[in-house]
């Protein structure tokens, strides 16, 4: 299975947050038969938020950059394909950053892997 992790799961894990991180998410994460990814919007995502003081997090970016490198994580590019698919999403949903992802998850065949209620409104598997 093809996970594509939101942002909150992408820094809970990586900061060892198992109090947020959902039980079922980390185990299916950590399953060697799934394929773990991360939207470059994520990226985009946390570095705005960082830069606006609207995030807190306990590693450097960079550092957590890293550690996706490190544990073999892909990132996935937004693709035109992709932006389409949000052209067409219904807007009940206002976020930019998880409007890609939904985007992403559909074109893609994708489990998202987050706890954002939102999603579940959309065509899109949800796993946590």
């Amino acid at each position: 299975m093809n996970l594509l992790w939101d942002t909150h799961t992408v820094i809970w894990f990586f900061e060892g947050d198992a109090i947020n991180l959902g039980r079922n998410a980390k185990l299916q994460i950590e399953n060697p038969a799934n394929a773990n990814f991360i939207s470059i919007i994520t990226f985009w995502e946390i570095a705005i938020k960082l830069s606006m003081g609207k995030l807190d997090m306990k590693i450097a970016m960079a550092d957590l950059y890293a550690l996706v490198w490190e544990n073999g994580i892909e990132i996935l590019p937004i693709q035109f394909e992709h932006t389409l698919t949000v052209s067409n999403l219904a807007f009940l949903h206002k976020d930019p950053f998880d409007r890609m992802l939904i985007a992403q998850a559909s074109c893609e065949n994708m489990h998202i892997v987050g706890k954002d209620e939102y999603f579940k409104q959309y065509d899109v598997q949800m796993i946590w």
